[in-house]
């Protein structure tokens, strides 16, 4: 199962945000759900008082899935959920991180000293039997504002940007591609998602004019598309097929409802047509996201760095 932008398989994602009034056990069973349905990874917002047993309890409940916390200033320091993470028990092979892009080049300094760190720990030990593979951790970065491409093609794995259009959607891409590849970076690396807020509240009959087959709206939340998961199966397949992205990161307006006709209704579709996957070929998030093998020079620090991924 390989991928390449806008021709292989799609890439795709949903923000798990169900909310105290909800409690951990409904954000496990929204988790699980999504990983029925074969989504890459999802993301955790950081509204939960103890952020690092929830990430745990998730990483526990599930075998496949990528777990993608917010990492943000306000509660962490660069590169300090990961770290919790792998104390709490949680899988670091499918726990990833979604940064900012103000802390992006720290995040790369951070991930340079443990790899080298790795790296002597292993010439220590080279006699004490096979070492487990590298685990660098997958970079989510959302280059919506202008101001974050350069950190995004630069430092992330994941690209996330919020547009209504394609046109918009392509404009993004070329961007952080080119500027990935001035910098000496595979453009091959990067997955770029497109973000949409999705309201799937009364099946098909939900559409209005502007959405459905037409596309999402800009709101001031963002994208939002309101419509049924039949006419946004088609719409993530027309924008995959034309190239526009590889993928899509949905934030579900009404998180039960919504996630569940997502999975059950368009992801199924989408499965159906071939476009997505129906089981997962590997166990870790680079490997859902197809990089893993991939040779990827990354910036560290104003310099690059070779990563095998």
């Amino acid at each position: 199962m390989t991928s390449t932008p806008g021709r292989g398989l799609l890439h795709l994602a949903a923000a798990i945000s169900q909310g105290a009034a909800y409690g951990t056990e409904a954000e496990v069973e929204a988790v699980r759900l999504a990983e029925r349905g074969g989504l890459d990874f999802v993301t955790l917002d950081d509204t939960s008082a103890d952020p690092v047993t929830l990430l745990s309890r998730l990483a526990s409940a599930t075998t496949r899935i990528g777990l993608v916390p917010a990492a943000t200033s306000a509660r962490t320091e660069s590169g300090h959920v990961p770290g919790q993470a792998r104390a709490a028990g949680a899988a670091p092979a499918r726990t990833g991180r979604w940064i900012d892009a103000a802390t992006a080049q720290d995040e790369a300094r951070g991930d340079a000293r443990e790899e080298n760190a790795r790296d002597d720990d292993r010439d220590e030990k080279r006699d004490a039997g096979p070492c487990p593979p590298r685990d660098r951790p997958v970079r989510v970065i959302d280059a919506t504002e202008a101001q974050a491409r350069r950190a995004a093609a630069l430092y992330a794995d994941v690209v996330l940007v919020r547009v209504a259009t394609a046109a918009q959607a392509a404009a993004v891409r070329d961007q952080v591609r080119r500027t990935a590849e001035e910098s000496g970076r595979d453009p091959g690396a990067l997955r770029i998602l497109a973000s949409l807020l999705v309201d799937l509240g009364d099946g098909e009959y939900a559409a209005a004019p502007g959405h459905g087959g037409g596309g999402p709206r800009q709101t001031a939340q963002g994208p939002h598309y309101r419509g049924g998961p039949v006419d946004l199966a088609e719409l993530i397949a027309t924008w995959h097929a034309n190239g526009i992205v590889d993928g899509f990161h949905f934030t579900p307006v009404e998180p039960r409802r919504d996630l569940e006709r997502l999975v059950n209704g368009t992801v199924a579709l989408l499965q159906h047509r071939g476009l997505f996957r129906t089981f997962y070929p590997g166990s870790t998030l680079r490997e859902h996201l197809d990089l893993v093998g991939r040779s990827d020079r990354a910036a560290v620090g104003g310099n690059s760095r070779m990563f095998k991924a």
